[in-house]
């Protein structure tokens, strides 16, 4: 037993050690965007300021000549709508494809699991004829459509539902309950792991998204905040302590989106295990 301990107790500091190296960056980061510039690059570093200019730097940002408040509501927006479309889409997809039986199911997914090879570069230029010619050319609403496309989240959640027990599905049909409300009342809870890592993966991925934007929007009212952070790095590229601080504020909702949302799977995986 002693020894169990002391090897967990090493993997442990090995781990801590590591995980360390790894934020080391976003330490960094945050403390350079909390700098006046002439201290940001002096060497050996100094991961405490001595000068704090959290505000100067952070007023600079949110209240400059790039109005970086527009960007960041614009992304907001975009990623909230995609995100929870692209839910409601890949978790009926994986439903049926779970738990529905019709002629063709097995072929029709495993053509739907085909598209996941295509790369999304090979198929901008159809893409961006279709939006033109359906009026979403610049436009948020064709962004998220975009975005609101889930094999993966499909692929996922079905495995999650090819879990479910079909007894479950058959009593409830047996006490008179449709596909309908199976899906919402029974099915939805039993899947949550799987809805929270696929909802933490697609806020990221399209928070992140710098393609879409960039080759689907022509208005700069509405950039989202990856091509407004290229535009600020235009304007403020020498001044890294302006950099950082807009670095930081643009990654505070996935850090807020993740914390989140790794409770929910943990608690949603804890709850499962009781219930099974």
């Amino acid at each position: 037993m002693q020894s169990v301990s002391a090897s967990r107790l090493i993997v442990t500091a090995l781990m801590g050690i590591v995980g360390i190296f790894f934020i080391l960056p976003f330490i960094w980061m945050l403390s350079a965007s909390f700098k006046p510039e002439l201290e940001v690059m002096t060497y050996p570093i100094q991961w405490i300021p001595k000068t704090w200019y959290m505000i100067e730097n952070y007023t600079q940002v949110w209240s400059g000549a790039v109005p970086f408040t527009l960007y960041y509501l614009n992304s907001i927006k975009v990623t909230l709508m995609a995100t929870a479309l692209s839910l409601i889409i890949s978790a009926m997809a994986a439903y049926g494809f779970s738990k529905v039986i019709f002629k063709g199911r097995e072929a029709m997914f495993i053509l739907v699991l085909a598209t996941y090879m295509i790369p999304s570069q090979a198929i901008l230029v159809p893409q961006f004829m279709m939006f033109r010619w359906l009026g979403l050319f610049d436009s948020h609403f064709g962004l998220v459509l975009l975005a609101a496309s889930g094999v993966l989240g499909t692929f996922l959640l079905r495995q999650f539902f090819m879990s479910v027990h079909n007894e479950i599905i058959e009593s409830a049909r047996i006490d008179g309950a449709n596909h309908w409300i199976i899906f919402f009342r029974i099915g939805l809870p039993l899947v949550k792991p799987a809805l929270a890592t696929y909802m933490i993966l697609r806020f990221i991925w399209t928070w992140n998204d710098y393609q879409n934007p960039l080759i689907f929007l022509r208005s700069e009212a509405l950039f989202t905040l990856q091509l407004g952070i290229r535009k600020f790095a235009d304007f403020n590229g020498e001044f890294y302590s302006l950099m950082m601080a807009g670095a930081v504020s643009a990654i505070l909702p996935l850090l807020i989106i993740f914390i989140v949302g790794q409770k929910q799977v943990i608690e949603g995986v804890a709850s499962g295990s009781v219930k099974g």
